[in-house]
């Protein structure tokens, strides 16, 4: 069945989203959102921008669902925090995130879950392991450049770099690894070598 979020075909499709109906996408997203509510609460506190697995989630989704319906979920879940749902970092909502520290992290989201979600349809997951790696700590690395100039811009480029981006980095590695090392066992279910 053909449907207009995924591709008919996908190289990696661990859930099948590629051959779901529109519906079943529908409630996939609304998951999604849940998820994604639910890893912005496992969180460090840190000011003026908290350490949270926002990043690991939803480069997984982007992965896991593919960079349309991915970057689609993303968008629905901060829909629900502008509408004030407490889905982000520390249970807060409403508009005030989207224009404070963490608004350009929070304007980054999708595009890292549609740029995991292309290089994941371009073979860099599951059995390419070092690709996979690769296309998750760069689209971390592309979300700390864009939430850290946004964040210098409202405090200044020394304090923006030493607080909304130097902290995240080794976490940014961690966090990638882990999407690595989760992917490639999904994809162990093929009983091909791994590809690095």
């Amino acid at each position: 069945m053909t449907t207009i979020l995924a591709p008919a075909s996908r190289a990696f499709d661990p859930l099948g989203i590629a051959g779901r109906s529109l519906p079943m996408q529908a409630a996939l997203l609304l998951f999604g959102t849940g998820v994604l509510a639910l890893a912005s609460q496992i969180s460090v506190p840190m000011v003026p921008v908290p350490i949270t697995l926002q990043t690991f989630a939803i480069t997984m989704i982007g992965v896991l669902y593919g960079w349309r319906l991915g970057a689609l979920t993303v968008l629905a879940w901060l829909g629900e925090a502008m509408m004030g749902l407490p889905v982000l970092a520390g249970g807060s909502g409403g508009l005030a995130p989207f224009v404070g520290p963490t608004a350009g992290y929070l304007v980054a989201f999708p595009i890292i879950a549609a740029l995991a979600g292309c290089l994941a349809e371009k073979g860099w997951t599951g059995r390419h392991v070092v690709k996979s790696f690769l296309a998750h700590l760069s689209a971390n690395l592309f979300c700390l450049a864009i939430g850290g100039a946004w964040l210098s811009y409202l405090i200044g480029a020394e304090k923006g770099l030493s607080l909304g981006v130097t902290p995240f980095i080794l976490g940014a590695v961690l966090k990638s690894a882990l999407a690595a090392a989760l992917l490639m066992a999904l994809a162990r279910r093929n009983t091909q070598p791994l590809d690095l």
